[in-house]
């Protein structure tokens, strides 16, 4: 096993505990039993905990922006735009339902509190320069085509019904298919648009 496949092992391994357990009940310790490593080895990769959560949260949001910035359709309008994010992210977090558990408990932790808190005071901002969502909240609101409230309102009116139907999803409540994601996708939009 070479240095880099034990840090992916720790990494798999962290991010299995904490999106069963929690980040207080995932001590390093286990971690490292799970990753097969030595308790010790950790600390060669992650300088602590701290480091090794906001590490993980990176890998999984660049795999999620590779993904949506695959195919943007950058410079169409604006409804197009967010039926594309919508259904890549959607998409994204069914397939990758480890990820999605582990970013829910990511963004419901202080860890993740400071980073939306850093994200909407225009802190903290996407490697593509730019947050893709609020992109198209600005655009929608100057161009009249969404509702004039605040951004963080239009966020949680369309993301936040996605996320619980994609928990009602990986729980079994929901089977989310093409064609019920694109029905979703258009009672969000609905709840957005002017």
């Amino acid at each position: 096993m070479n240095n880099s496949d034990k840090c992916d092992d720790i990494m798999q391994a962290a991010m299995e505990l904490i999106a069963e357990r929690g980040f207080h009940d995932a001590p390093m310790s286990e971690i490292a039993q799970k990753a097969h490593v030595a308790a010790g080895t950790i600390y060669r990769y992650f300088e602590n905990k701290e480091v090794l959560i906001n590490e993980l949260f990176q890998e999984i949001e660049d795999k999620m922006m590779d993904i949506l910035l695959g195919n943007y359709p950058l410079g169409k309008p604006v409804k197009e735009q967010f039926f594309y994010v919508f259904g890549e992210l959607c998409r994204y977090l069914i397939t990758h339902p480890l990820h999605f558990r582990y970013m829910e408990q990511y963004f419901n932790s202080p860890y993740g509190i400071s980073k939306r808190r850093d994200k909407l005071l225009g802190k903290n901002i996407n490697r593509d320069g730019h947050d893709t969502l609020t992109g198209i909240f600005e655009e929608g609101i100057s161009h009249q085509i969404l509702k004039d409230l605040p951004i963080i309102v239009l966020s949680s009116l369309a993301i936040g019904p996605m996320l619980y139907l994609i928990r009602d999803h990986t729980l079994g409540f929901v089977e989310l298919e093409e064609s019920l994601i694109r029905q979703i996708t258009e009672a969000c939009w609905d709840a957005i648009k002017k």
